[in-house]
């Protein structure tokens, strides 16, 4: 199809397309005449993905171009490439202490001379017994350790230190949510629709999942503290 079909199919502004061509989120068309590029269905599903990732994902364009190169490599076990999609899934977290907003494992929450302050210490050792307790293969610096370091840490800062003690039961949720999502990663059968389902589960499924908490939270209200009719 010509570039006008392909915006018509998905909606996306032919100007639009042509920078997601330029940034390289669409492999290019193949040329039918030097002014001419035909694009098939594969262009199709790749801009629908793009556009899933940025509105609903809230990725950045640069987000979705690692997160795209995972998706593409070729090379490596599975195992490699899945996890190298999910970090790359991973938003950066500024915790709002001295460190003023700087990316979590960057040195966020010091006091200003590189060393880390009470609150990051205590949360940091907080989730390596919690990796430790769960059996969990986690390496050293993993980028998502690294940012439920810096929010155990913010919470703390803002007096919600206590938050810590919900932990385990997080981690319990988090570990069956988890499995769930490789469960249906595990039905794909191709090596790129491997990678590219732990990416759309992972970005949409935190969107599918965090709508289910908000409504779960409304009916724990009304159970706890009455049983007003929901207003969410």
């Amino acid at each position: 199809m010509r570039i006008g079909e392909l915006s018509r199919r998905t909606g996306v502004p032919v100007p639009t397309i042509k920078y997601y061509l330029r940034e390289g989120l669409l492999p290019a068309g193949e040329l039918t005449s030097p002014n001419q590029a035909s694009y098939g269905d594969g262009h199709e599903r790749r801009l629908r993905l793009v556009r899933a990732l940025l509105e609903v994902g809230g990725l950045s364009v640069a987000a979705i171009g690692e997160v795209l190169a995972a998706v593409d490599d070729k090379d490596g076990p599975v195992h490699e490439l899945l996890g190298a999609a999910a970090t790359r899934l991973v938003p950066e977290f500024g915790d709002g202490g001295s460190g003023g907003g700087r990316k979590a494992g960057s040195g966020a929450g010091s006091d200003g001379g590189g060393a880390p302050d009470a609150e990051t210490v205590l949360a940091r050792d907080r989730v390596a017994r919690l990796i430790e307790a769960r059996g969990w293969r986690i390496e050293s610096g993993n980028k998502a350790a690294e940012a439920l370091v810096a929010a155990l840490a913010s919470l703390a800062r803002v007096g919600h230190g206590g938050f810590v003690d919900l932990l385990d039961d997080y981690a319990e949720a988090a570990e069956r949510v988890g499995r769930t999502d490789l469960d249906y990663v595990a039905r794909r059968v191709a090596r790129e629709d491997l990678v590219e389902a732990v990416v759309v589960g992972t970005v949409l499924g935190d969107a599918v999942f965090a709508a289910l908490r908000r409504m779960a939270q409304v009916d724990a209200s009304a159970r706890m503290f009455g049983e007003e009719a929901p207003t969410g």
